[in-house]
Protein backbone atom coordinates (compact mmCIF):
# COMPACT_ATOMS: atom_id res chain seq x y z
CA UNK A 1 0.00 0.00 0.00
CA UNK A 2 2.72 2.07 0.87
CA UNK A 3 4.86 1.68 -2.35
CA UNK A 4 1.33 2.55 -4.28
CA UNK A 5 1.09 5.75 -2.79
CA UNK A 6 4.85 6.60 -3.17
CA UNK A 7 4.23 5.44 -6.64
CA UNK A 8 1.12 7.86 -7.07
CA UNK A 9 2.43 10.60 -5.96
CA UNK A 10 5.35 10.14 -7.87
CA UNK A 11 3.81 9.98 -10.70
CA UNK A 12 1.72 13.31 -9.73
CA UNK A 13 5.39 14.81 -9.17
CA UNK A 14 7.14 13.84 -11.99
CA UNK A 15 4.23 15.09 -14.62
CA UNK A 16 3.41 18.10 -13.09
CA UNK A 17 7.09 19.37 -13.28
CA UNK A 18 7.59 18.18 -16.51
CA UNK A 19 4.16 19.47 -18.15
CA UNK A 20 4.68 22.59 -16.34
CA UNK A 21 8.14 23.36 -17.92
CA UNK A 22 6.96 22.53 -21.30
CA UNK A 23 3.89 24.73 -21.07
CA UNK A 24 6.18 27.48 -19.89
CA UNK A 25 8.39 27.12 -22.52
CA UNK A 26 5.25 27.94 -24.77
CA UNK A 27 4.39 30.88 -22.72
CA UNK A 28 7.16 32.56 -22.12
CA UNK A 29 8.53 32.44 -26.12
CA UNK A 30 4.53 33.39 -26.58
CA UNK A 31 4.58 36.34 -24.76
CA UNK A 32 8.07 37.31 -25.87
CA UNK A 33 6.46 37.46 -29.08
CA UNK A 34 3.22 40.09 -28.31
CA UNK A 35 0.54 37.22 -28.22
CA UNK A 36 -1.49 37.45 -25.58
CA UNK A 37 -2.10 33.82 -23.48
CA UNK A 38 -5.49 33.44 -22.36
CA UNK A 39 -5.35 30.00 -20.71
CA UNK A 40 -1.85 27.77 -19.37
CA UNK A 41 -3.42 24.64 -17.87
CA UNK A 42 -1.52 21.99 -16.14
CA UNK A 43 -3.85 18.80 -16.77
CA UNK A 44 -6.70 18.37 -18.62
CA UNK A 45 -10.13 17.75 -17.75
CA UNK A 46 -12.58 18.94 -14.68
CA UNK A 47 -10.45 22.37 -13.28
CA UNK A 48 -9.78 21.67 -9.60
CA UNK A 49 -8.18 24.83 -9.04
CA UNK A 50 -8.40 28.50 -11.49
CA UNK A 51 -7.30 32.00 -10.83
CA UNK A 52 -6.89 35.10 -12.61
CA UNK A 53 -2.81 36.45 -12.92
CA UNK A 54 -2.04 39.56 -12.90
CA UNK A 55 -0.81 39.34 -16.36
CA UNK A 56 -5.00 38.75 -17.53
CA UNK A 57 -3.81 35.40 -18.15
CA UNK A 58 -6.16 32.38 -16.50
CA UNK A 59 -4.52 29.76 -14.65
CA UNK A 60 -5.93 26.38 -14.15
CA UNK A 61 -4.59 23.33 -12.54
CA UNK A 62 -7.38 20.13 -13.88
CA UNK A 63 -7.42 16.66 -12.89
CA UNK A 64 -5.97 14.37 -15.33
CA UNK A 65 -2.13 15.44 -14.86
CA UNK A 66 -1.06 13.77 -18.25
CA UNK A 67 -0.41 16.65 -20.07
CA UNK A 68 -1.56 20.53 -20.10
CA UNK A 69 -1.79 23.30 -22.77
CA UNK A 70 -1.48 27.32 -23.26
CA UNK A 71 -4.60 28.72 -25.17
CA UNK A 72 -3.86 31.56 -27.17
CA UNK A 73 -6.06 34.67 -28.73
CA UNK A 74 -6.42 33.33 -31.99
CA UNK A 75 -5.62 30.01 -31.51
CA UNK A 76 -7.91 26.59 -29.83
CA UNK A 77 -6.39 24.45 -27.53
CA UNK A 78 -5.52 21.89 -30.09
CA UNK A 79 -3.19 24.87 -31.44
CA UNK A 80 -4.64 24.44 -35.26
CA UNK A 81 -4.55 28.01 -37.18
CA UNK A 82 -7.60 29.54 -38.38
CA UNK A 83 -9.85 32.83 -39.14
CA UNK A 84 -10.95 32.61 -35.74
CA UNK A 85 -13.04 35.31 -34.87
CA UNK A 86 -10.48 38.53 -33.33
CA UNK A 87 -11.59 42.01 -32.51
CA UNK A 88 -9.31 43.64 -35.15
CA UNK A 89 -7.86 46.46 -32.03
CA UNK A 90 -6.08 43.26 -30.57
CA UNK A 91 -5.55 40.54 -33.86
CA UNK A 92 -1.83 42.09 -33.74
CA UNK A 93 -1.63 39.96 -30.40
CA UNK A 94 -3.03 36.94 -32.03
CA UNK A 95 -1.40 33.66 -33.05
CA UNK A 96 -2.89 33.71 -36.71
CA UNK A 97 -0.92 37.67 -36.70
CA UNK A 98 2.41 36.29 -36.13
CA UNK A 99 5.27 35.74 -38.65
CA UNK A 100 6.24 32.06 -39.64
CA UNK A 101 9.07 31.95 -37.77
CA UNK A 102 7.25 33.57 -34.47
CA UNK A 103 4.99 30.66 -34.72
CA UNK A 104 7.39 27.89 -35.32
CA UNK A 105 9.95 29.50 -32.47
CA UNK A 106 6.67 29.45 -29.89
CA UNK A 107 5.75 25.34 -31.28
CA UNK A 108 9.36 24.39 -30.71
CA UNK A 109 9.70 26.24 -27.22
CA UNK A 110 8.05 23.06 -25.09
CA UNK A 111 10.29 20.09 -26.67
CA UNK A 112 12.97 22.82 -25.75
CA UNK A 113 12.44 23.50 -22.76
CA UNK A 114 12.23 20.04 -21.98
CA UNK A 115 15.65 19.39 -22.92
CA UNK A 116 16.84 22.32 -21.05
CA UNK A 117 15.66 20.88 -18.45
CA UNK A 118 17.41 17.63 -18.43
CA UNK A 119 20.78 19.24 -18.86
CA UNK A 120 20.45 21.43 -16.27
CA UNK A 121 19.40 18.16 -14.14
CA UNK A 122 22.23 16.71 -15.87
CA UNK A 123 24.43 19.37 -14.68
CA UNK A 124 23.24 19.40 -10.83
CA UNK A 125 23.95 15.72 -10.50
CA UNK A 126 27.60 16.61 -11.99
CA UNK A 127 28.19 19.11 -10.02
CA UNK A 128 26.61 17.48 -6.47
CA UNK A 129 27.07 13.69 -7.35
CA UNK A 130 29.51 12.98 -9.96
CA UNK A 131 29.83 10.39 -12.04
CA UNK A 132 29.59 6.90 -9.71
CA UNK A 133 30.10 3.65 -10.88
CA UNK A 134 31.98 0.82 -11.30
CA UNK A 135 34.89 0.44 -13.91
CA UNK A 136 33.26 -1.96 -17.11
CA UNK A 137 36.06 -5.38 -15.82
CA UNK A 138 34.50 -8.35 -17.23
CA UNK A 139 33.89 -10.22 -14.07
CA UNK A 140 33.14 -13.68 -15.34
CA UNK A 141 31.68 -15.39 -18.36
CA UNK A 142 29.02 -17.61 -19.21
CA UNK A 143 30.26 -20.61 -21.48
CA UNK A 144 29.74 -21.11 -25.22
CA UNK A 145 28.21 -17.16 -24.53
CA UNK A 146 28.61 -14.63 -27.51
CA UNK A 147 30.86 -12.97 -25.05
CA UNK A 148 32.93 -16.31 -24.92
CA UNK A 149 32.80 -17.43 -28.19
CA UNK A 150 34.35 -13.96 -29.38
CA UNK A 151 37.31 -13.95 -27.48
CA UNK A 152 36.70 -12.10 -24.19
CA UNK A 153 38.26 -13.13 -21.14
CA UNK A 154 37.70 -12.82 -17.14
CA UNK A 155 39.42 -9.83 -16.17
CA UNK A 156 39.34 -7.53 -19.41
CA UNK A 157 37.63 -3.87 -18.92
CA UNK A 158 35.88 -2.84 -22.00
CA UNK A 159 37.13 0.71 -23.34
CA UNK A 160 34.80 1.61 -25.61
CA UNK A 161 31.66 0.45 -27.61
CA UNK A 162 31.51 0.65 -31.04
CA UNK A 163 34.19 3.48 -30.35
CA UNK A 164 32.31 5.11 -27.84
CA UNK A 165 34.30 5.56 -24.46
CA UNK A 166 32.90 3.88 -21.43
CA UNK A 167 34.30 4.72 -17.93
CA UNK A 168 31.56 2.36 -15.97
CA UNK A 169 29.07 -0.28 -16.68
CA UNK A 170 25.99 2.39 -17.01
CA UNK A 171 28.09 3.99 -20.19
CA UNK A 172 28.65 0.35 -21.58
CA UNK A 173 25.00 -0.78 -21.55
CA UNK A 174 23.56 2.37 -22.91
CA UNK A 175 25.96 2.22 -26.02
CA UNK A 176 24.63 -1.24 -26.78
CA UNK A 177 20.73 -0.76 -26.20
CA UNK A 178 21.70 1.84 -28.97
CA UNK A 179 21.93 -1.20 -30.90
CA UNK A 180 19.05 -2.90 -29.98
CA UNK A 181 16.94 -4.84 -33.05
CA UNK A 182 19.49 -4.37 -34.97
CA UNK A 183 22.22 -7.02 -37.44
CA UNK A 184 25.68 -6.63 -37.74
CA UNK A 185 28.58 -6.52 -35.12
CA UNK A 186 28.89 -4.90 -32.15
CA UNK A 187 32.22 -3.52 -31.38
CA UNK A 188 34.15 -4.00 -28.04
CA UNK A 189 37.77 -2.37 -27.16
CA UNK A 190 39.19 -3.86 -24.86
CA UNK A 191 41.79 -3.40 -22.79
CA UNK A 192 43.34 -7.66 -22.43
CA UNK A 193 43.71 -8.63 -18.49
CA UNK A 194 46.31 -11.27 -19.67
CA UNK A 195 48.76 -9.17 -22.12
CA UNK A 196 48.05 -5.68 -21.47
CA UNK A 197 47.16 -4.91 -25.07
CA UNK A 198 44.42 -3.37 -26.45
CA UNK A 199 42.39 -4.61 -29.48
CA UNK A 200 39.01 -4.91 -30.89
CA UNK A 201 36.60 -7.82 -30.87
CA UNK A 202 33.71 -7.74 -33.29
CA UNK A 203 30.52 -9.79 -31.55
CA UNK A 204 27.93 -10.62 -34.54
CA UNK A 205 24.82 -9.45 -33.34
CA UNK A 206 21.49 -10.68 -35.23
CA UNK A 207 17.99 -8.55 -34.62
CA UNK A 208 19.60 -8.54 -30.98
CA UNK A 209 16.80 -8.87 -28.52
CA UNK A 210 13.88 -7.39 -30.69
CA UNK A 211 11.61 -8.53 -28.64
CA UNK A 212 12.39 -8.31 -25.45
CA UNK A 213 10.72 -5.74 -23.09
CA UNK A 214 12.95 -5.79 -20.61
CA UNK A 215 16.81 -5.94 -22.09
CA UNK A 216 19.90 -6.86 -20.27
CA UNK A 217 22.43 -6.57 -23.49
CA UNK A 218 25.45 -6.82 -21.29
CA UNK A 219 24.05 -10.38 -19.94
CA UNK A 220 22.59 -11.33 -23.30
CA UNK A 221 26.28 -11.29 -24.03
CA UNK A 222 26.99 -13.69 -21.76
CA UNK A 223 28.88 -11.16 -20.07
CA UNK A 224 28.76 -11.39 -16.10
CA UNK A 225 29.09 -7.65 -14.72
CA UNK A 226 30.11 -8.24 -10.83
CA UNK A 227 30.22 -11.38 -9.24
CA UNK A 228 28.53 -11.72 -5.67
CA UNK A 229 29.74 -14.25 -3.50
CA UNK A 230 27.02 -16.77 -3.58
CA UNK A 231 26.16 -16.34 0.24
CA UNK A 232 22.74 -17.49 1.49
CA UNK A 233 20.84 -14.59 2.61
CA UNK A 234 17.61 -16.63 3.76
CA UNK A 235 15.46 -19.54 2.45
CA UNK A 236 11.83 -19.69 2.23
CA UNK A 237 10.05 -22.37 4.65
CA UNK A 238 8.85 -25.26 2.94
CA UNK A 239 10.84 -24.98 0.26
CA UNK A 240 13.62 -27.25 -1.76
CA UNK A 241 16.22 -24.83 0.12
CA UNK A 242 15.15 -25.41 3.34
CA UNK A 243 14.57 -29.20 2.86
CA UNK A 244 18.10 -29.75 1.69
CA UNK A 245 19.19 -28.09 5.14
CA UNK A 246 20.49 -24.76 3.65
CA UNK A 247 21.07 -22.51 6.44
CA UNK A 248 21.25 -18.63 5.87
CA UNK A 249 24.81 -17.54 6.45
CA UNK A 250 26.00 -20.82 4.33
CA UNK A 251 27.97 -19.90 1.40
CA UNK A 252 28.35 -22.46 -1.62
CA UNK A 253 31.48 -23.44 -3.24
CA UNK A 254 30.57 -26.33 -5.41
CA UNK A 255 28.07 -27.91 -7.39
CA UNK A 256 28.82 -31.90 -8.48
CA UNK A 257 32.02 -30.70 -8.11
CA UNK A 258 32.00 -27.39 -9.62
CA UNK A 259 33.56 -24.39 -8.30
CA UNK A 260 31.40 -21.84 -7.95
CA UNK A 261 32.31 -18.75 -8.64
CA UNK A 262 29.32 -16.16 -7.57
CA UNK A 263 25.68 -16.21 -6.96
CA UNK A 264 25.14 -15.66 -10.88
CA UNK A 265 26.55 -18.85 -10.96
CA UNK A 266 24.92 -20.59 -8.66
CA UNK A 267 21.27 -19.51 -9.74
CA UNK A 268 22.78 -20.94 -13.54
CA UNK A 269 23.51 -23.90 -12.17
CA UNK A 270 19.94 -24.34 -10.28
CA UNK A 271 17.73 -23.22 -12.81
CA UNK A 272 19.05 -25.54 -15.17
CA UNK A 273 19.19 -28.48 -13.19
CA UNK A 274 15.16 -29.07 -12.55
CA UNK A 275 14.49 -32.40 -10.70
CA UNK A 276 18.03 -33.87 -10.75
CA UNK A 277 19.92 -34.46 -6.99
CA UNK A 278 22.67 -32.51 -6.84
CA UNK A 279 25.58 -32.37 -4.47
CA UNK A 280 26.26 -28.96 -3.20
CA UNK A 281 29.25 -28.17 -0.46
CA UNK A 282 28.51 -24.68 1.62
CA UNK A 283 31.03 -23.40 3.98
CA UNK A 284 29.35 -23.35 7.21
CA UNK A 285 30.80 -21.38 10.35
CA UNK A 286 34.48 -22.12 9.22
CA UNK A 287 33.77 -26.17 8.20
CA UNK A 288 32.46 -27.49 4.65
CA UNK A 289 28.99 -29.00 5.09
CA UNK A 290 28.32 -31.50 2.11
CA UNK A 291 24.10 -31.73 1.12
CA UNK A 292 21.81 -33.01 -1.16
CA UNK A 293 19.73 -30.35 -3.17
CA UNK A 294 16.79 -31.29 -5.49
CA UNK A 295 15.67 -28.14 -7.36
CA UNK A 296 12.16 -27.84 -8.06
CA UNK A 297 11.01 -27.89 -11.40
CA UNK A 298 8.92 -24.60 -12.64
CA UNK A 299 7.74 -22.97 -16.08
CA UNK A 300 8.36 -19.61 -17.53
CA UNK A 301 5.97 -17.56 -18.94
CA UNK A 302 7.34 -19.00 -22.42
CA UNK A 303 6.73 -22.71 -21.18
CA UNK A 304 10.30 -23.59 -20.68
CA UNK A 305 11.23 -25.32 -17.85
CA UNK A 306 13.91 -24.46 -14.77
CA UNK A 307 14.85 -25.38 -11.59
CA UNK A 308 13.96 -23.50 -7.73
CA UNK A 309 15.23 -23.69 -4.02
CA UNK A 310 13.51 -21.12 -2.56
CA UNK A 311 16.57 -18.92 -1.04
CA UNK A 312 17.85 -15.60 -1.62
CA UNK A 313 21.35 -13.68 -1.13
CA UNK A 314 22.65 -11.96 1.32
CA UNK A 315 21.85 -8.06 0.92
CA UNK A 316 25.55 -6.48 0.67
CA UNK A 317 26.66 -3.32 -0.54
CA UNK A 318 28.86 -3.19 -3.79
CA UNK A 319 31.36 -0.74 -2.54
CA UNK A 320 32.32 -3.61 0.44
CA UNK A 321 32.70 -6.20 -2.43
CA UNK A 322 34.63 -4.31 -4.70
CA UNK A 323 38.20 -3.67 -3.99
CA UNK A 324 38.82 0.44 -4.72
CA UNK A 325 40.59 0.18 -7.93
CA UNK A 326 37.16 -0.98 -9.48
CA UNK A 327 35.07 1.54 -8.25
CA UNK A 328 35.21 4.62 -10.03
CA UNK A 329 33.97 8.66 -8.88
CA UNK A 330 34.74 11.83 -11.55
CA UNK A 331 34.13 15.01 -9.78
CA UNK A 332 32.83 18.89 -11.75
CA UNK A 333 33.15 22.04 -11.49
CA UNK A 334 30.20 24.42 -11.51
CA UNK A 335 31.91 24.89 -15.29
CA UNK A 336 33.21 21.83 -16.00
CA UNK A 337 29.74 20.24 -15.45
CA UNK A 338 28.06 22.17 -18.37
CA UNK A 339 29.82 20.08 -21.51
CA UNK A 340 29.48 16.71 -20.34
CA UNK A 341 25.72 17.36 -19.23
CA UNK A 342 25.03 18.76 -22.58
CA UNK A 343 26.37 15.91 -24.11
CA UNK A 344 24.43 13.36 -22.30
CA UNK A 345 21.28 15.24 -23.00
CA UNK A 346 22.45 14.84 -26.73
CA UNK A 347 23.35 11.10 -26.97
CA UNK A 348 20.21 10.24 -24.62
CA UNK A 349 18.17 12.58 -27.12
CA UNK A 350 19.37 10.55 -30.25
CA UNK A 351 18.55 7.26 -28.41
CA UNK A 352 15.29 8.04 -27.40
CA UNK A 353 14.35 9.18 -31.61
CA UNK A 354 16.18 6.03 -32.67
CA UNK A 355 14.72 3.93 -30.71
CA UNK A 356 11.00 5.54 -31.93
CA UNK A 357 12.26 4.86 -35.27
CA UNK A 358 13.47 1.54 -34.66
CA UNK A 359 9.38 0.70 -33.10
CA UNK A 360 7.92 2.48 -36.44
CA UNK A 361 10.32 0.16 -39.00
CA UNK A 362 9.65 -3.35 -36.78
CA UNK A 363 13.31 -3.30 -35.41
CA UNK A 364 12.18 -3.49 -31.64
CA UNK A 365 9.04 -4.57 -30.26
CA UNK A 366 6.36 -1.80 -29.65
CA UNK A 367 5.62 -3.41 -25.95
CA UNK A 368 8.56 -0.83 -25.00
CA UNK A 369 5.91 1.52 -25.12
CA UNK A 370 4.89 2.66 -21.42
CA UNK A 371 2.17 4.49 -20.12
CA UNK A 372 1.19 5.93 -16.72
CA UNK A 373 1.65 2.72 -14.67
CA UNK A 374 4.92 1.95 -15.79
CA UNK A 375 6.39 5.58 -15.13
CA UNK A 376 4.76 5.38 -11.87
CA UNK A 377 6.28 2.52 -11.28
CA UNK A 378 9.47 3.43 -12.20
CA UNK A 379 9.08 7.09 -10.68
CA UNK A 380 8.07 5.36 -7.19
CA UNK A 381 11.27 3.26 -7.47
CA UNK A 382 13.70 5.65 -8.01
CA UNK A 383 11.97 8.27 -5.42
CA UNK A 384 12.71 5.35 -3.02
CA UNK A 385 16.71 4.75 -3.63
CA UNK A 386 17.59 8.42 -3.76
CA UNK A 387 17.42 11.90 -4.99
CA UNK A 388 20.42 11.33 -7.20
CA UNK A 389 18.53 8.26 -9.41
CA UNK A 390 15.03 10.06 -9.45
CA UNK A 391 16.75 13.27 -11.15
CA UNK A 392 18.24 10.81 -13.47
CA UNK A 393 14.92 9.45 -14.34
CA UNK A 394 13.65 12.70 -14.41
CA UNK A 395 15.98 13.98 -16.94
CA UNK A 396 15.45 10.53 -19.20
CA UNK A 397 11.82 11.55 -19.27
CA UNK A 398 11.85 15.11 -20.16
CA UNK A 399 14.25 14.15 -23.19
CA UNK A 400 11.28 11.37 -23.99
CA UNK A 401 8.61 14.09 -24.12
CA UNK A 402 10.75 16.70 -25.81
CA UNK A 403 11.50 13.86 -28.67
CA UNK A 404 8.22 12.65 -28.97
CA UNK A 405 6.27 16.34 -29.25
CA UNK A 406 8.79 16.87 -32.36
CA UNK A 407 7.36 14.22 -33.90
CA UNK A 408 5.31 15.43 -36.65
CA UNK A 409 1.73 14.87 -35.88
CA UNK A 410 -0.55 17.45 -36.15
CA UNK A 411 -1.30 17.57 -32.98
CA UNK A 412 2.03 17.74 -31.38
CA UNK A 413 4.56 20.48 -31.54
CA UNK A 414 5.97 18.66 -34.25
CA UNK A 415 2.72 18.85 -35.98
CA UNK A 416 2.79 22.90 -36.12
CA UNK A 417 6.49 22.76 -36.96
CA UNK A 418 5.63 20.75 -39.88
CA UNK A 419 3.02 22.88 -41.18
CA UNK A 420 5.22 26.22 -40.46
CA UNK A 421 7.42 24.90 -42.97
CA UNK A 422 5.25 24.09 -45.72
CA UNK A 423 3.98 27.30 -45.33
CA UNK A 424 7.65 28.84 -45.64
CA UNK A 425 8.06 26.77 -48.26
CA UNK A 426 4.80 27.39 -50.11
CA UNK A 427 4.59 31.35 -48.82
CA UNK A 428 0.77 30.27 -47.99
CA UNK A 429 -0.45 28.45 -45.15
CA UNK A 430 -1.55 25.19 -45.13
CA UNK A 431 -5.21 25.02 -45.95
CA UNK A 432 -7.75 24.77 -43.15
CA UNK A 433 -9.22 21.53 -44.62
CA UNK A 434 -6.07 20.00 -44.48
CA UNK A 435 -5.41 20.78 -40.86
CA UNK A 436 -8.48 19.47 -40.01
CA UNK A 437 -7.99 16.09 -41.78
CA UNK A 438 -4.02 16.44 -39.45
CA UNK A 439 -6.12 16.89 -36.30
CA UNK A 440 -8.22 14.09 -36.96
CA UNK A 441 -5.59 11.58 -38.19
CA UNK A 442 -3.32 13.06 -35.62
CA UNK A 443 -5.84 12.31 -32.68
CA UNK A 444 -6.32 9.00 -34.10
CA UNK A 445 -2.37 8.13 -33.68
CA UNK A 446 -2.02 9.66 -30.14
CA UNK A 447 -5.35 8.05 -29.00
CA UNK A 448 -3.95 4.14 -30.55
CA UNK A 449 -0.11 4.92 -28.97
CA UNK A 450 -1.79 5.83 -25.86
CA UNK A 451 -4.29 3.19 -25.47
CA UNK A 452 -1.32 0.88 -27.02
CA UNK A 453 1.13 2.05 -23.71
CA UNK A 454 -1.59 1.20 -21.15
CA UNK A 455 -2.29 -2.10 -22.67
CA UNK A 456 1.20 -2.91 -22.47
CA UNK A 457 1.17 -1.48 -18.66
CA UNK A 458 -1.67 -4.27 -17.88
CA UNK A 459 -0.23 -6.82 -19.52
CA UNK A 460 3.19 -5.83 -17.36
CA UNK A 461 1.31 -6.37 -14.05
CA UNK A 462 -0.60 -9.19 -14.88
Amino acid sequence: MLQTVISVFALFLTLGILVTIHEYGHFWVARRCGVKVLRFSIGFGRPIKTWIGRDGVEYVIAAIPLGGYVKMLGQDDLKVTGEESVNSSIRAQSWNSKSTWQRASIAAAGPIANFLLAAFVFWAINVFYGINGISPVISGLIEDSPAALAGLKEGDEILAVDGEQTIIWQQVTLQMLSRLGETGSLLLTIDSSTSGEIRDIAIPINSWMAQETEPSPVSNLGIIQIEIPAIIGGVLRGERAEQAGLLAGDEVLTVQGREISGWGHWVDEIRASPELALNVVVERAGQQTSLTLVPESRFSESGATYGSIGAFALETSLMEILPPERQRELRFGVLGAVWPALQETWTKSIFVLDSVKKMVVGLISVKNINGPITIAQVAGETAVYGLEVYLGFLALLSISLGVLNLLPIPILDGGQLLYCLIEGVTRRPVPERIQAWGLQLGLLMISGITMLAIYNDVNRLL
